[in-house]
């Protein structure tokens, strides 16, 4: 059986649940408490960040996009793989996983960083990324165009913890696009599969 050590709400982790789901591959899913992390997992993957996924037939692989292209590769009955891997998608997946993500934690955890306002981070993060989807996602409702790709599933859990942190601004943002982008992820039936508790 395949094991995925998981976190419900880490967005690495739901991008990894997504795309194991969509593949309908049999897994595990074993819940792990952060500060409390188990001894399989330790053993695994000594970085101990989730997720990882324990391979049926022994291989571990620890970085999120990894499992979510190991998943698809062996079924992707939707084409996510296709049309995510142009210099457009890899330079959105690249700014997410990068800038944007500093930005983003510096925006959720303002208090720890105390140099400047919470409302900078969040500039940085728009200026980083979101401008980006916008643009983007005005001429199309999907990253792949009319239909989901890769990029679209590994980017959208971010811009869900990004929009949370303060709803009311985001819900009155400029960003009409990427709104309804979130959206249409925050009510796809694959999302909340993956986010019912384990």
């Amino acid at each position: 059986m395949n094991t995925l050590y998981s976190f419900r709400r880490c967005p690495y982790a739901i991008r990894a649940r997504m795309a194991i789901f969509q593949a309908g591959i049999d897994c595990e899913i074993h819940e792990v408490s952060l500060r409390n992390k188990p001894q399989a997992l330790l053993e695994l993957s000594p970085k101990a960040t989730v997720p990882v996924l324990h391979c049926a037939d022994g291989r571990v692989i620890e970085q999120s996009f990894e499992i979510m292209q190991w998943a698809l590769a062996q079924h992707d009955p939707d084409g996510w793989l296709i049309n995510w891997d142009h210099s457009d998608n890899q330079h959105l997946l690249s700014a997410n996983d990068g800038e944007f993500k500093h930005w983003l934690d510096r925006y959720k955890y303002f208090e720890r960083y105390p140099d400047n306002p919470q409302i900078y981070y969040r500039m940085q993060a728009e200026e980083c990324l979101i401008t980006l989807l916008e643009s983007r996602l005005g001429h199309a409702p999907y990253l792949g165009g009319v239909q989901p790709c890769l990029a679209d599933v590994a980017i959208f859990p971010f811009i869900r913890q990004f929009a949370a942190v303060d709803a009311q601004w985001f819900a009155s943002s400029p960003w009409r696009a990427v709104r309804t982008w979130l959206n249409s992820w925050l009510e796809n039936r694959i999302f909340t599969v993956v986010m019912a508790k384990v």
